[in-house]
């Protein structure tokens, strides 16, 4: 299993509900292809650099997920046909890199349990 990272631009006017169905919507069809889902980082309402569909900002969601390349295929296709996202990107992270998210993810767990 691979890790990944996908950063998706969602349509500002939606309302919180409608991205998190959405979100949720994400990470099961990552489980269902045999994935494994991470973390959710949302990033709420952001400037758009620059106009993208006639808007200027956007509500950004980053998901972390483990998959085969299947699976990241296939969520990448999904994403294409949604009218709601004006924007995503699927990225493949580097082993170093994933391991290490992992454990500094591990450990502010422990630091807010210790805490």
């Amino acid at each position: 299993m691979r890790p990944y990272e996908t950063v998706i631009i969602f349509a500002p006017e939606l309302e919180d509900s409608v991205i998190e169905s959405f979100v949720e919507r994400v990470l099961d069809l990552v489980r269902a292809n045999g994935g494994t889902s991470g973390t959710v980082d949302r990033w709420g309402r952001r400037a758009l650099a620059y106009e993208l569909k006639h808007r200027r900002e956007g509500y950004y969601v980053v998901i972390s997920f483990g998959a085969e390349p299947k699976a990241a295929s296939e969520l990448d296709r999904f994403l294409l046909l949604l009218d709601e996202v004006l924007r995503h990107k699927i990225v493949r992270l580097p082993e170093k890199v994933a391991a290490r998210a992992s454990s500094r993810a591990s450990g502010r767990a422990t630091g807010a349990i210790a805490g």
